[in-house]
């Protein structure tokens, strides 16, 4: 799924662990045993998700 991603930007829809739904612009690292590792572009801090919590994702096409 995102694992050909690595690298690149994606926007994804999240459900956190208490059922918050956050929508958000990540940078891929890795995809690992069902993790996400990623920095949120909002932020810039390292953050980790749940591949099983992303509800629907897509890439970021970079515009000039």
């Amino acid at each position: 799924m995102l694992e050909k991603y690595v690298g690149q930007i994606v926007e994804i829809v999240y459900m956190d662990r208490k059922g918050k739904l956050s929508h958000r612009r990540i940078e891929v690292h890795r995809v690992q045993n069902g993790l996400i590792r990623a920095a949120c572009l909002l932020t810039g801090q390292p953050r980790v998700f749940r591949l099983d919590h992303v509800l629907a994702w897509h890439p970021v096409t970079q515009t000039a």
